[in-house]
């Protein structure tokens, strides 16, 4: 099929071997590549109930049709696997660069399995799959990892100058349950812990390169659709906001709804908050908008320390997740020292949305006098000690090391503990913003913001933050949306300017395909339902889509807002209704998985 290699590249790191294998046109069309071809693998090739850190647990890399063409916003790839960090389904995104030399090695996917002998890093090419030892490259940091591989590829590669390089850090190679992987640099596959997955298997790098493109179906069509998107996006007032201050604009939009968590998820507004907003980053940093490739929003920001101790720090960053962890839950009231403690969960290897949950618990616990640990809100020092012990699995380090679940029961705070599913939920308070509830609940891969990003048509008064009914359906449209996005692999920010009509014309253009809305929502139900089925394949019941008890009882001081218990239950019902489950949660048989076995 046009837009696909119409193969994926299996890897056996047991034996350090690898296959090819095709993939056919009947799959690709009823799964559309990305997070559907990847869901349909893992759900095909992991055993049932298998140890997430085990060789059996696979790992899955793919790209979408439209990665490696000009579609804006399509330099991405997505990581699947079991999730280290809940057990469950975990998949994981990443733009930059590196999504664009995937595709040049020539497979829509490739799958590793099995755990090497002895540390190694893997260069996957259009000419060969080549193992290498990786013993001098264990212990060190991403940004290290990642330059010495590409200076190895440029002096042993004749004609290679540029390749893309995924790499864990110390955190991955640890076992820490929320490590991630990295690339250019700043950019994370960062939620579920998909870094401790491949530091299991004992792969310090995957690198990526070679001189493979793909045959689009309607080249005209791909420049045409690439031209007007284009020139629609000059004047989009969100693409110019987030040009202009990146997501930390995010800090005084969310403070202003009364919904930025702070002080671990007791408040709903930071005093500090003009210390840690975007202004504040681009007054006491030098900041520059940085893009992906293929990318017009621009929305990261290149951001270098200009005075103090941390003078001449460069990082991309801080994006408002890591601002709202920090400077919200941990209440650092510094632009300067987040941007440091968001270098050091980048260096190591970690998601900082839940290094800061675990660093605002952690003080919690203290103050509680459940632990003794030297540590308490606004001292970014001692939450710089705490990440590095978590990394290094010292002292109370080892149980956050192994994610809230563990810490929780062990301090016996399980009724404080913030997440769903063991996945600590990002910067949008579901007490406030009432479908962040049901995103919390019902995203497969735990408290997850971005399967449908609802704070968007909440803020923006689409419909009533406070509204329950008729919310669950609105919110499926919009998840079926993105997960489209996902099988093509699609930047989230464009999310207003690839409607579904958009989305219609760019898979006609690349692949071929004729789809109208019902097509695509018919694919996009079936991959939600495939999902579904694996997470209850591996244990999960209606009582992990609930949320904490603390949302349910404890109201915000400043607006007095909860979200009850029969709120989130109705939403819940609604929302499998709506995804046509049975009242358990639990999707019909006839899915993707079940239509490829037939």
């Amino acid at each position: 099929m046009k837009g696909f290699f119409n193969q994926i590249l299996k890897i056996n790191l047991s034996d350090q071997s690898c296959q090819t294998d095709p993939l056919s046109d009947q799959l690709l069309e009823k799964c559309l590549g990305g997070k559907g071809l990847a869901t349909y693998l893992l759900m095909k090739h992991n055993p049932p109930q298998v140890d997430p850190l085990s060789p059996e647990n696979h790992l899955i890399m793919a790209t979408g049709p439209t990665s490696g063409t000009p579609i804006w916003g399509s330099c991405r790839y997505g990581i699947y696997t079991k999730s280290p960090q809940t057990g469950y389904y975990s998949e994981s995104y990443s733009g930059g660069t590196a999504g664009d030399y995937m595709v040049k090695a020539g497979f829509d996917a490739v799958i590793v399995h099995g755990v090497s002998e002895k540390p190694c890093w893997i260069e996957v090419s259009d000419q060969g799959v080549f193992f290498h030892d990786a013993h001098d490259l264990w212990g060190t940091d991403t940004f290290e990892t990642e330059n010495r591989v590409k200076a190895w590829i440029r002096e042993n590669r004749p004609g290679v100058n540029k390749c893309g390089v995924l790499c864990i850090g110390p955190a991955g190679e640890n076992g820490v349950t929320f490590a991630v992987i990295e690339n250019d640099y700043w950019r994370s596959a960062g939620r579920t812990g998909v870094g401790a997955v491949m530091g299991s298997k004992q792969i310090k790098a995957m690198v990526f390169w070679g001189n493979k493109t793909k045959e689009l179906a309607h080249p005209d069509l791909v420049k045409r659709f690439v031209k007007d998107v284009g020139e629609k996006g000059k004047n989009d007032p969100g693409v110019l906001a987030y040009k202009n201050k990146g997501t930390p604009m995010m800090v005084d939009i969310m403070s202003n709804a009364g919904s930025f968590p702070t002080h671990y998820w007791h408040r709903g507004k930071a005093e500090h908050r003009e210390a840690i907003n975007a202004d504040a980053l681009h007054n006491h940093l030098d900041v520059t908008p940085h893009a992906c490739l293929k990318c017009f929003i621009a929305c990261g920001r290149l951001s270098v320390v200009k005075e103090g101790r941390h003078k001449g720090l460069k990082i991309e960053g801080p994006e408002y997740e890591t601002i709202y962890a920090f400077g919200g839950l941990c209440e650092v009231d510094s632009i300067e020292e987040i941007a440091y403690l968001n270098d050091i969960c980048d260096r190591l290897g970690m998601d900082t949305i839940s290094a800061g949950n675990l660093a605002a618990f952690t003080i919690e616990a203290v103050r509680q006098g459940k632990i003794d640990y030297d540590i308490d809100y606004g001292k970014s020092d001692k939450i710089a000690a705490l990440l590095r012990d978590m990394v290094y699995r010292r002292g109370i380090g080892k149980t956050l090391s192994k994610g809230i679940r563990e810490a929780a029961l062990e301090w016996g705070m399980e009724d404080e503990a913030v997440h769903v599913k063991g996945l600590e939920p990002a910067g949008y308070d579901p007490r406030v913003l009432k479908g962040m509830g049901l995103a919390y609940g019902s995203s497969p891969r735990g408290a997850c913001h971005l399967r449908a990003t609802f704070y968007k048509p909440e803020l923006s008064k689409m419909i009533d933050p406070d509204q329950i009914e008729g919310k669950a359906e609105m919110f499926a449209e919009w998840e079926d949306r993105l997960i489209i996005f996902d099988t093509l692999i699609l930047c989230r920010f464009y999310r207003d300017l690839y409607q579904w009509g958009d989305l219609s014309t760019m898979i006609k253009a690349v692949t071929g395909m004729s789809l109208d809305t019902e097509a695509m929502r018919s694919i996009a139900s079936n991959i939600s339902s495939t999902t579904r089925r694996f997470n209850i394949r591996e244990g999960l019941t209606l009582k992990e889509d609930k949320l904490p008890n603390r949302y349910y009882k404890e109201a915000l001081p400043e607006s007095q807002k909860i979200i009850t218990e029969a709120q989130m239950d109705r939403l819940l019902a609604d929302y499998y209704k709506a995804r046509g489950w049975d009242a358990q949660g639990v999707p019909p048989p006839q899915t993707l998985d079940e239509q490829m076995k037939a």
